[in-house]
């Protein structure tokens, strides 16, 4: 789509005036994958020039805080010499996040990051489900209870709690992993699938081997 715009001159030039930045709350959560050493205590810009301190805990979840988001965009930066790590674009009509670090690449002395963004809501985890992201470069497969599915690279899936359960709640869960045309088992395990409960699945590269690998964690359903 094209947009035009047009000037209108009436006795002189009409001054142009600066767009105030569209600043907007966003209740966050922060996560950094197994296998990667978690960034350093960060910053985020606030409310009237304000800080906020946000750390970034390894393979768990952090307490909820708010950041503020400036054209969608959150900010990072190390607390120590308030050099910019890592940005986080969150989609216009998400008010509460769960953000997951990833090592990017290191710059000189900094570790910049690469922030995954999943909205974190109750229709994104339905009760006693799951919701799987694969982070990874190729397709994934694998089965959660009774679904069979493959996820394409970049995309996402909700699961709702598996119907067939044995006596404890425990389900199948079974992840492989496509290289080149060759499809390898990464995972297969039991998961207990309760009401109240909830899980976040990840297929990402790890940082450190440069191997595909899954990274399961569990939390509690959330309201927003």
């Amino acid at each position: 789509m094209r947009f035009i715009t047009l000037c209108l001159l009436v006795c002189g030039a009409i001054p142009l005036q600066a767009q105030t930045p569209k600043i907007r709350k966003v209740n966050c959560r922060f996560l950094c994958l197994a296998g990667a050493t978690p960034p350093e205590k960060l910053i985020s810009p606030g409310e009237n020039g304000g800080e906020v301190s946000c750390e970034v805990p390894a393979n768990s979840f952090s307490p909820n805080i708010d950041c503020f988001a400036n054209e969608n965009i959150i900010s990072f930066l190390s607390s120590s010499d308030h050099k910019p790590v890592a940005t986080a674009t969150i989609p216009a009509n998400v008010n509460a996040a769960i953000l997951v670090f990833v090592p990017a690449q290191k710059s000189s002395d900094v570790v910049l990051w690469k922030v995954f963004v999943i909205e974190d809501s109750t229709p994104n985890f339905p009760d006693g489900g799951a919701f799987v992201a694969n982070f990874y470069s190729q397709d994934i497969r694998f089965v959660i209870g009774e679904n069979k599915t493959i996820l394409h690279s970049g995309t996402s899936y909700r699961f709702s709690r598996p119907a067939k359960r044995d006596d404890f709640n425990m389900a199948p869960v079974v992840f492989e992993f496509q290289q080149d045309q060759t499809w390898r088992t990464s995972s297969e395990s039991l998961l207990r699938f309760l009401p109240g409960m909830r899980y976040l699945i990840i297929a990402y590269v790890d940082p450190n081997s440069g191997r595909p690998r899954i990274s399961t964690h569990q939390d509690f359903r959330v309201r927003h």
